[in-house]
């Protein structure tokens, strides 16, 4: 498995990251199997994948404790990615959304993280966190002062108890405000082929800096796997349905792309799903891409996005053909 450095950490990391957030069950995951999902973590070990991304949010918890059982005696191996600043302790915070009862708010106070990282500390079973992310940016009317987040950051990093600072699902003016204030290591967000806002400005923005790039979300949530078909129905509460390229028209093009995706796949031999990230891969070397695994037949499906080069054109073709998407989509009113 090829590694890349989180930034200007010194943190050699696997260029796929195992994303535990479906190990975390509650109602978006109800068939999750604890034991099924350790077995996928020591699979993903075993194949050179050390990086695990989670946080407390996933299932309130447990997906940092299900991560924490199966690292046990392999914590010196691991490269271990949480977060902080979802909050559901108090009333504090601009609220965000209700799960499962739960009342969650964006806080970033340095009261909320200090209670935050001890909490994920212990789930984890560990003394220290590699990655250590802003889950989503502070915004009214709790909206905690930068410099007090990233100052707070600092003190974690300068205590031992975090090793890098990241922050999830921000815009270039947060990611500014991180180099101005203190230092950052790594940004999360989604980007597919489907979801490219990042290729506008944050991607660039890392590029100059010197910063890592986590990409959550490869498959656009299985509709870039190659196992969608255009009579498939989404359960009634499923959250993709607030996903512009779940609706209609939209959808319908999307499978189509996919089989595109599918028959480049069969020429080189792999899966659409490896397809799919080794062509993130490919566009943005500083990127990581983080694989969504609950089952240990999910991660070989997608390990070989990991190494794999494509031929001379082939990049340009799925190019051509992308951009064909995104027009026709757009000229539906999209």
């Amino acid at each position: 498995m090829k590694t890349m450095q989180i930034g200007s950490s010194g943190i050699e990391a696997s260029v796929l990251t195992l994303g535990a957030f479906g190990m975390g069950g509650g109602f978006q995951f109800p068939d999750t199997d604890d034991g099924e999902s350790i077995r996928a973590i020591h699979a993903a070990l075993d194949a050179g994948i050390n990086c695990i991304d989670t946080a407390p949010v996933y299932g309130f918890g447990h997906s940092e404790e299900i991560v924490g059982q199966a690292i046990k005696g392999r914590r010196d191996k691991v490269i271990l990615s949480t977060k902080c600043g979802l909050w559901w302790g108090d009333e504090e915070g601009s609220y965000r959304f209700t799960w499962e009862g739960r009342r969650v708010k964006r806080n970033l106070s340095p009261r909320v993280i200090r209670i935050e990282v001890e909490e994920s500390l212990k789930r984890l079973g560990t003394d220290y966190i590699d990655i250590y992310y802003t889950h989503n940016p502070a915004i009214e009317p709790f909206l905690t002062p930068i410099e007090e987040t990233i100052g707070t950051l600092m003190e974690l990093k300068k205590e031992g108890k975090i090793r890098a600072i990241g922050a999830s699902n921000c815009e270039p003016h947060h990611i500014q405000s991180y180099i101005g204030h203190g230092e950052i290591s790594i940004v999360q967000k989604k980007y597919n082929m489907l979801s490219r806002e990042a290729e506008a400005d944050v991607l660039p923005l890392c590029k100059d800096n010197g910063i890592s790039f986590h990409a959550y979300s490869p498959l656009a949530q299985g509709l870039l796997s190659g196992h969608i078909g255009k009579d498939y129905q989404l359960p009634q509460d499923d959250p993709r349905h607030n996903d512009r390229w779940w609706q209609g028209e939209a959808f319908l093009l999307a499978v189509d792309f996919a089989r595109e995706l599918e028959g480049f796949a069969l020429e080189f031999g792999i899966s659409t799903s490896s397809l799919a990230v080794a062509y993130l891969r490919a566009k943005h070397e500083h990127v990581n891409v983080i694989l969504g695994i609950r089952k240990e037949r999910h991660l070989h499906e997608n390990l070989a996005g990991a190494d794999f080069r494509f031929p001379d054109g082939a990049i340009e073709e799925i190019d051509r053909r992308l951009n064909r998407l995104h027009l026709t989509a757009a000229g539906q009113g999209r």
